[in-house]
């Protein structure tokens, strides 16, 4: 975040960069100083992937072993690759997790 002066067409102007961080792309926006700006709240929380349901739920296991059964396996490329890993992990002995990220914006 930089801000610049103010000018002689106004306001300050506040240059914010920033990443999203569901797909990693780089965001800008510039604003004039004065304006209010809406921030998300974001939580992030690791789980150990358990099994894979027919229906196409995920049974995850937080750290203090509890079990999570109501998250969907997403749609497309990363739903594809995430059943793709877990039935390798089947064969093998390796673990993997899943990362849930959720955003509310007030």
């Amino acid at each position: 975040m930089s801000t610049s002066k103010t000018g002689k067409h106004g306001h300050a102007k506040v240059h914010l960069v920033g990443l999203d961080i569901f797909t990693g792309k780089k965001l800008e926006e510039l604003c004039p100083s004065t304006h209010n700006m809406d921030v998300p709240n974001v939580s992030r929380k690791e789980y150990q992937l358990l099994d894979i349901s027919d229906d196409g739920y995920l049974s995850l296991m937080s750290d203090d072993g509890e079990t999570k059964d109501d998250v969907k396996v997403p749609e497309g490329e990363a739903g594809e690759k995430i059943e793709r890993l877990f039935k390798k992990e089947e064969k093998d002995t390796s673990e993997y997790r899943s990362v849930i990220i959720a955003t509310l914006t007030i």
